[in-house]
């Protein structure tokens, strides 16, 4: 069963670009590609007038390409513009960074947009992370992306781009959720609901509410002070991250191993009639 689920406020010419890039990136790589997504500020559920397309996707390839001594690439890259930034990763390298903890991928799998996907493929996917994802390990990815926004974009709090509040708050609602959530593996994607079920203080959630309202309908929000509310709400979650969930490396479980194999070689096997035929096609 074939995924696709477009927000309505998209534009559809540029949907369509997306659509015929795809199209050629699997014609001109020789591979398929079982989900495409938008990730960035779209599928956060904060998005600007003026906000890119990020296109991100897993692809596969052909059996004989990872057969050989010298692999190609575990990434495919389009030239970033303006309005486009398209980009995805080999499904080997999709599989490392998620028994390895880092929740990009985990969000690719979560994103309400959806450019084209494969119902079987997404769902195996998603089942396969919820059996080893390390809540931990996500935390601190959460962390580190959150601290490095912090330190990059916030300076002194003086004179603070308003729209990059968001990259750094919602990694802090992102562990507020995860510690409040102990049997959950992983955070949800959306701002939105991070917000209403991370029980967010609620002089906290009416500034940040009050400048989402903004972001959505501005094109530029210019920069200005950080407002010490959410200053303080995102220093004090990132503190109790660092105690609450562990620091320390974690090995890679040979169980967690062992069954991304067994998804990978089902996978690519899977794939290979389609990537035949698409060979055939193109040499007609």
């Amino acid at each position: 069963m074939s995924l696709r689920q477009i927000a309505p406020d998209m534009d559809p010419v540029i949907v369509g670009q997306i659509d015929r890039r795809l199209d050629a990136l699997c014609s001109d790589h020789r591979v398929t590609i079982p989900l495409a997504i938008e990730s960035g500020s779209r599928a956060w559920g904060f998005p600007s007038p003026d906000s890119d397309y990020d296109c991100r996707f897993v692809y596969v390839r052909s059996l004989d390409q990872y057969l050989t001594p010298w692999p190609p690439r575990d990434v495919i890259e389009t030239p970033l513009d303006a309005i486009f930034d398209v980009n995805g990763w080999d499904l080997g390298k999709a599989l490392h960074l998620l028994v390895k903890g880092n929740a990009v991928i985990l969000e690719w799998l979560m994103s309400p947009v959806i450019y084209r996907g494969d119902n079987r493929f997404r769902q195996a996917f998603l089942d396969l992370a919820e059996r080893h994802a390390n809540p931990a390990l996500i935390a601190r990815h959460y962390l580190h992306l959150g601290e490095h926004q912090r330190a990059t974009a916030f300076g002194d709090g003086r004179s603070v781009p308003q729209k990059k509040i968001f990259y750094a708050l919602r990694p802090a609602m992102a562990l507020r959720w995860l510690r409040l959530h102990p049997q959950a593996q992983f955070p949800p994607m959306q701002f939105q609901t991070l917000m209403s079920e991370g029980e967010v203080p609620a002089e906290v959630r009416a500034v940040a509410e009050a400048l989402l309202a903004r972001k959505t309908v501005s094109h530029e929000l210019g920069s200005a002070p950080l407002d010490p509310v959410i200053g303080a709400f995102i220093d004090s979650e990132f503190t109790r991250a660092r105690t609450y969930f562990p620091g320390e490396r974690v090995a890679m479980p040979a169980e967690a191993k062992e069954d991304a194999a067994a998804f990978f070689h089902a996978t690519v096997l899977s794939q290979t009639p389609a990537l035949a035929h698409a060979a055939s096609m193109a040499g007609t």
